[in-house]
């Protein structure tokens, strides 16, 4: 917990990989409690042009700025693509979420330098942090 606390303190800017404005969807709350406890969320989605105010952009290499954590809601078999347009954009952390779990991918990405976490929520590791 103490790595997830540090993540969480430190990051600024997340990719959210799969968030779409399907507000049913768990990408589209999650995203949207995190941009209200204050991140800078980067939708990214080829099949949106803009969720939450912000532009979405169709994958990570075309995100133009400096990211924090790739936060991935995609099934795990798209995890090892994810992960290395992640290691070219320099992204510090990889973040998957709750039922995503790709150890190879994880590996690859460690091997990089980033942090990873793995089959949890990010929302749910925020408000623990908060004490809620």
């Amino acid at each position: 917990m103490k790595k997830i606390a540090e993540i969480l303190n430190t990051a600024r800017t997340i990719a959210v990989v799969g968030l779409s404005n399907k507000r049913y969807r768990p990408s589209f709350g999650v995203a949207q409690y995190m941009q209200r406890a204050g991140y800078r969320i980067i939708p990214v989605n080829p099949f949106e042009s803009e969720v939450l105010g912000e532009r979405a952009w169709p994958d990570l290499d075309a995100v133009p700025e400096p990211v924090d954590i790739v936060d991935i809601f995609r099934r795990p078999e798209f995890v090892p693509e994810i992960v290395e347009a992640a290691i070219r954009k320099g992204a510090k952390v990889i973040w998957m979420q709750e039922g995503v779990v790709h150890e190879e991918a994880a590996r690859r990405a460690e091997a990089a330098g980033l942090e990873v976490v793995m089959d949890r929520c990010i929302l749910k590791d925020h408000l623990a942090q908060r004490g809620a």
